[in-house]
């Protein structure tokens, strides 16, 4: 069996754009997990100052970084030419609202550089990446930092390319997590299974049992986990440890919005779908009227993230669900409103 890095059988998933707080990650820590915090979308100051407050509480912690994408950053005409249409369709929203959309933005790399050099100077215990594959130069320089590397991947093809590069340990995420999908490479190079040509995996277990015969790194299975018979599922297939998000997105310390929360626990929303319409990747998301208007958004990320930024800022100020990006994982109907004390000893077994 692998060496086991991770201490704890529950790790709270990275989620960008405000849910993973330095509250949220302590808190997962003082119950036995262990917590993840998110750069993406962040300042490098701001990345900084959640991991100072982490460690004035004594809890450890992970921090995840965005890899970007060079095909975003130089599109093809063809891309711009979707973007700008899509920025036309887009008009109805913001007259709804009364904001101004932006002028495409194709120059955002989330910092990327800046954020590597930081942590290499000021190294943390676990350094996870997603969206990509951080290359080995900089996976080897975090190493000898100090630092335990982990990529997050969809399919075995992809362990494989991460294994190569020297990672420490894998997150393997199902199509059925909430949020961004973090695949990289395309479906049709291996759907992620242990016989080429064959079906995708069909749950989150069945993909850890295909990646553990493609490689011998520790894994985290992610995707649907939202009860401690889910964990025990991904953890006989071989996984070390299961990462949840929406299993905790309810919880008093997370702080993802309350109409986000409120929207997990009602029944006007019956079903979740792989969406492009509010960052131009696919993320996983409940259905709402944002979702129906807008099923061929391109596949230009973060463009299309800069894009309905503003309106999905106007959305959550007026109260509006319909048009907000409610990610969420198959199992939402599961997540419970209580403290993360009170959720995750459940979960621990």
């Amino acid at each position: 069996m692998s060496r086991d890095i991770f201490g704890t059988r529950i790790i709270a998933a990275p989620m960008a754009g405000g849910t993973s707080t330095p509250a949220f990650v302590t808190a997962v820590h003082e119950a036995g997990g262990l917590g993840f915090l998110a750069a993406g979308y962040k300042s490098v100051a701001a990345m900084l100052a959640d991991i100072r407050a982490v460690r004035e509480s004594g809890a450890r912690f992970g921090m995840n970084v965005f890899v970007p994408d060079p095909a975003q950053l130089a599109p093809s005409a063809a891309t711009v030419a979707e973007l700008e249409a899509y920025r036309l369709q887009l008009r109805a929203d913001a007259l709804r609202y009364g904001v101004e959309l932006p002028t495409l933005r194709l120059d955002d790399d989330d910092a990327w550089q800046a954020k590597v050099e930081a942590l290499l100077a000021d190294p943390v215990e676990l350094v996870s990446f997603t969206f990509g594959l951080p290359g080995a130069d900089v996976v080897h320089a975090l190493q000898r930092a100090g630092s335990a590397v982990l990529a997050t991947v969809t399919t075995a093809a992809e362990a494989r390319q991460a294994a190569e590069q020297g990672v420490d340990a894998l997150v393997v995420q199902h199509a059925c997590a909430g949020g961004h999908s973090a695949a990289f490479l395309p479906v049709s190079v291996d759907p992620g299974s242990a016989v080429p040509g064959s079906a995708a995996p069909a749950t989150t277990a069945e993909l850890i049992a295909a990646v553990r015969s493609a490689v011998a790194l520790p894994l985290v299975a992610a995707g649907g986990i939202m009860d401690a018979a889910g964990v025990d599922r991904v953890l006989a297939a071989g996984a070390q440890a299961a990462q949840l998000g929406t299993a905790l997105l309810r919880t008093e310390e997370s702080g993802a919005r309350q109409l986000h929360k409120d929207a997990l626990s009602s029944p006007h929303f019956t079903r979740t779908a792989l969406t492009r319409a509010f960052t131009g990747r696919p993320a996983r998301a409940l259905v709402n009227e944002f979702v129906r208007d807008h099923p061929d958004a391109p596949e230009a990320y973060p463009a299309v993230h800069h894009l309905t930024a503003p309106l999905r800022a106007a959305a959550a100020a007026v109260g509006d669900a319909e048009r907000l990006n409610l990610w969420a994982g198959t199992g939402w109907q599961q997540a419970r409103a209580a403290s993360v004390a009170d959720v995750l000893p459940g979960l621990l077994g």
